[in-house]
């Protein structure tokens, strides 16, 4: 039998449905939140002007920022990929640079440098500035892949090159597109630092408010709900504009490389363009951080080295949790892939799709009222970075499973080796790559975190994200540079492997 029809084993799906309904725990606080809280105190809570101020912001960032950060990841990895743009390789890397500085850390370089940025342009500039390269990554890696023969006849059929962009490439972008614009959606949506630091009030800042005056009280766990519903919405946009579009070609081989497009006259503009947002969204920021870290005192140092052993620490049980709870799902998903298969992925990508907030929230909640003794623990903070991060684990197993072949476990179970035996001494040696990129990315992931952290982390912990907001939101500038040049520092390695795969990346 092949993959597609060998059914599970049951310990398997016993496994998957077990951790499917761990991860399903903030989607069981939201429902609840709903039915304690009840419809009539949910209204008056609801119905207040204030709530509306933060419903109006967080869809004008949603429905403004969203479209701006296509355009510049879309427009980056055309002109990058697709044209004859002197140094390409040299703008390739720059335009995925300001990955490796967290949101949270551009914002505090913006407001040190102009002080009077605040408010929707301000969130616009420092969010848009931070998280267009997620749409340009995957735009970059879908141009590499496309089959050039459909740009080629549009030109034989005398349409000229705005066309053939718009008719033809754009179109074929439109699943890279809606992935990219549904991952800027979601990190809007549970932005906190970046927006807190420079005055601009969403659901997430003020769910964060309400529970430093209230704890888990009705206030924040109302705003929690609408949060959460505006993060469903979001997954069902993308849903039914993705539709059933595939695209895909057959023929033998990798595609031959691409015609590039002569920019003539518009090649300075195109690389003042590149050049102008690279400025913004990273040299203003670093620029900022290294001008601050220069007066930096040796006694602001002291806590430094604590802060990175913690951040390692709750990073590496981040990655750890994260690919113990991926593989099996991506396993079930890869090899006996199925109806069920897709409900129980699904469910995981649902749970990973609401706010660090909400998690946050979630699991304050279930600890204080299941679990006392695992509140403000190391394993509560784990658990929150295993289902806000999963995702991350769960495509780069997913990926890596369906590259290794299952013929080769086959002829080892042939042979007379057991199938677990042949699994753990013939496949998990292939993963490794996998497992290893997964892990990178969950940690890069768990070492940025910062709402999340500030609300589950035990008494005492430091990390490099909350000592950084410490200092920062306390005004103390230089304080904050060394934790911030740290993050840069942490999270250059796994946007370099990112980058490299998306590079590397064949049909």
């Amino acid at each position: 039998m092949s993959a597609t029809t060998t059914p599970p084993s049951r310990a398997l799906l016993i496994i998957v449905v077990i951790l499917a309904i761990g991860m399903l725990i903030p989607v069981g606080y939201v429902i609840e939140a709903t039915a304690r809280i009840g419809v009539d105190e949910l209204a008056t809570l609801l119905l207040r002007p204030r709530v509306g101020e933060l419903l109006g912001n967080t869809v004008l960032i949603l429905v403004l920022g969203v479209p701006i950060t296509i355009l510049l990841g879309v427009g980056s990895a055309w002109l990058v990929e697709r044209t004859d743009l002197p140094g390409r390789r040299f703008f390739a890397i720059l335009t995925v640079a300001p990955l490796a500085i967290p949101a949270f850390v551009s914002s505090y370089g913006w407001a040190s440098v102009v002080p009077s940025i605040q408010g929707l342009g301000g969130g616009l500039l420092v969010a848009t500035l931070a998280y267009y390269p997620l749409v340009y990554l995957p735009a970059l890696a879908t141009l590499r892949g496309l089959n050039p023969s459909l740009e080629e006849s549009a030109r034989s059929l005398g349409l000229k090159e705005r066309a053939v962009l718009l008719r033809v490439v754009l179109p074929q972008l439109r699943l890279a597109i809606l992935g990219g614009g549904l991952i800027v959606a979601l990190h809007l949506l549970s932005e906190y630092g970046a927006f807190a630091f420079i005055r601009f009030d969403t659901f997430t800042t003020a769910i964060v408010v309400a529970y430093q005056s209230t704890f888990a009280g009705p206030s924040a766990a109302s705003l929690g709900i609408v949060l959460a519903l505006l993060s469903v919405i979001v997954l069902g946009i993308e849903a039914t504009a993705r539709g059933r579009a595939r695209y895909a070609y057959v023929g033998s081989g990798n595609a031959r490389p691409a015609q590039l497009v002569k920019l003539g006259k518009f090649t300075p503009l195109a690389i003042l363009a590149l050049v102008t947002i690279a400025t913004l969204a990273t040299v203003v920021p670093m620029v900022s951080v290294i001008r601050w870290s220069l007066a930096t005192k040796p006694e602001m140092l002291d806590g430094l080295w604590r802060a990175l052993v913690d951040t390692s620490l709750l990073s590496l049980g981040g990655a750890i949790g994260a690919i113990v709870v991926a593989l099996p799902v991506a396993w079930l998903a890869t090899r006996h892939p199925s109806r069920l298969s897709r409900v129980l992925e699904g469910g995981y990508s649902i749970a990973s799709s609401l706010p660090a907030i909400i998690v946050a929230l979630a699991l304050v909640t279930v600890t204080l009222n299941v679990a006392p003794g695992l509140y403000q623990t190391a394993a509560t903070v784990t658990a929150a970075y295993v289902i806000i991060f999963l995702p991350r684990a769960l495509v780069t197993l997913r990926a890596g499973l369906a590259q290794v072949p299952e013929s080769l476990e086959e002829a080892a179970r042939a042979l007379g080796t057991p199938p677990l035996l042949a699994r753990l001494r013939v496949t998990i040696p292939l993963l490794f790559p996998a497992i290893a990129a997964a892990g990178a990315l969950v940690a890069l992931g768990a070492a940025n975190e910062l709402t999340a952290t500030l609300l589950l982390a035990p008494t005492g912990t430091r990390t490099l994200a909350t000592q950084f907001w410490s200092a920062a939101s306390s005004i103390d500038y230089a304080g904050a540079a060394p934790y911030a040049i740290s993050l840069v520092l942490l999270s250059i390695p796994a946007v370099a492997l990112l980058f490299a795969q998306t590079r590397g990346r064949t049909r």
